[in-house]
């Protein structure tokens, strides 16, 4: 593999790249790129089902970013405790996002090892037979399965920012479903591979910021959204993938809302279907969670620095080893946000933790985020043309600022 290094700079983004891309399917095994995925935690509380709501089906709606002939599904019982059963599932295009209605002729039966129901261990994903199902770029599709009923510890992913459906008994084929209920969260539903060798799988990991946190349901406005509309309407890039394994509250160092980000990088990142890049956004909670109760002291912000800093080089050495460009993203300013309240120490460590992603070599591209959404007049807060209001997510501006000072020549895998 042909390794090139350069600099690209563009506006306020610099990037230092190390081009690399998967070879081509010339031994006639079948090439599978992720166009879809979502990052699995346990649905606890409010974000859970009933167990007891008996049979039911869940229809999940969620959009594609590449294309392909044929589509397979894979379902995740990675937080269960007990196998899980599904009697059926079904695919077929969505009529529009927030709809339940499939287009007309449209789905397909899924089936598992030949078989129309499959159980899937505790603590597994399964994938599903592939199906003939051509879909193009950004084709919306419904992920029907059918329950013979809710497990008691649920995998999902609660940010969905889009709505599933559920409705009583089998109605897996069902065009259009019988008095559902609607929620914004997915079950069950880990990611859907295109047979394709995409041009690029680029996979987005990070926090609330990339989850898409204010981001109102079935609107697609996440920055991995936009990012993913640039692509396809770019020469040579138009089937490449975005896919987006944020979650809400994350952190790096330690467990809070869904497992820390070091634990979940192999199986979030390195074991999608054919992903080239990766880009990490991700740091901000660690950083005012230290402070958010009580002050810290020196050695305390000392040791975060050094314990991310040593987190990002892990994961950029595990990404480098499987030929992933390892992209790192600078944090963002948060000093305006009232629920961290960050103080001058807080803004230190970002600062550092900033300064070590863009010495050059710690990662193979930078994409400065700190430096397109900051304040000029107070560069420890967000820009208010940027702010969702909170002085610490972006506004749908700023997600569209986001993705559109992402230099697309970072994607351009070369073999």
């Amino acid at each position: 593999m042909l390794s090139i290094r350069r600099v690209l700079v563009k506006g306020l983004v610099i990037a230092a790249l190390v081009l690399a891309g998967p070879a081509a399917a010339q031994d006639g095994t079948t090439r599978w790129s992720t166009s879809w995925a979502s990052a699995q935690m346990l649905a606890e509380g409010d974000n859970a089902l009933p167990a007891d709501a008996g049979p039911v089906t869940l229809r999940q709606i969620v959009r594609l970013s590449a294309g392909g002939p044929r589509v397979r599904v894979r379902v995740s019982n990675r937080f269960g405790d007990a196998p899980l059963e599904i009697s059926a599932a079904h695919i077929g295009r969505a009529v529009a996002p927030g709809q339940s209605t499939l287009q007309p002729g449209s789905g397909a039966g899924l089936t598992f090892s030949g078989e129309p129901a499959v159980t899937v261990p505790a603590g597994a994903d399964y994938v599903s037979d592939p199906v003939d199902l051509p879909v193009d770029p950004g084709t919306d599709l419904a992920v029907s399965l059918h329950l013979p009923a809710m497990p008691s510890r649920q995998t999902g992913h609660p940010g969905a920012r889009a709505t599933t459906f559920v409705a009583r008994g089998d109605q897996a084929t069902a065009a259009t479903l019988d008095q559902p209920a609607a929620v914004t969260r997915w079950y069950l539903l880990a990611a859907i591979d295109i047979e394709a060798t995409a041009p690029a799988v680029i996979a987005l990991f990070g926090d609330s910021i990339t989850d898409g946190y204010g981001v109102v349901p079935d609107t697609n406005q996440r920055w991995s959204d936009r990012l993913a509309q640039r692509l396809r309407a770019t020469a040579g890039l138009e089937n490449a993938a975005v896919i987006n394994l944020g979650i809400g509250g994350n952190r790096i160092l330690r467990d809070g809302l869904g497992p820390n980000a070091a634990a979940r990088f192999d199986r979030d990142i390195l074991n999608q279907a054919g992903v080239t890049h990766v880009v990490i956004l991700e740091g901000v909670n660690d950083l005012g969670v230290l402070t958010r109760d009580a002050p810290a002291t020196p050695a305390a912000h000392a040791a975060l620095v050094r314990d991310l800093t040593a987190a990002y080089a892990q994961m950029v050495a595990r990404a480098r080893e499987r030929g992933i460009v390892a992209i790192g993203a600078t944090i963002m300013p948060f000093a305006g946000s009232p629920y961290y309240h960050p103080g001058s120490e807080t803004e230190a460590d970002r600062q550092a933790v900033n300064a070590w992603i863009r010495t050059p070599g710690n990662f193979d591209a930078v994409i400065d985020f700190d430096a397109i959404t900051r304040d000029p007049a107070r560069p420890d807060h967000l820009s208010a043309a940027f702010d969702g209001g909170d002085g610490l997510h972006p506004s749908m501006a700023g997600y569209t600022m986001m993705a559109d000072a992402v230099p697309l020549d970072l994607f351009r895998a070369r073999p």
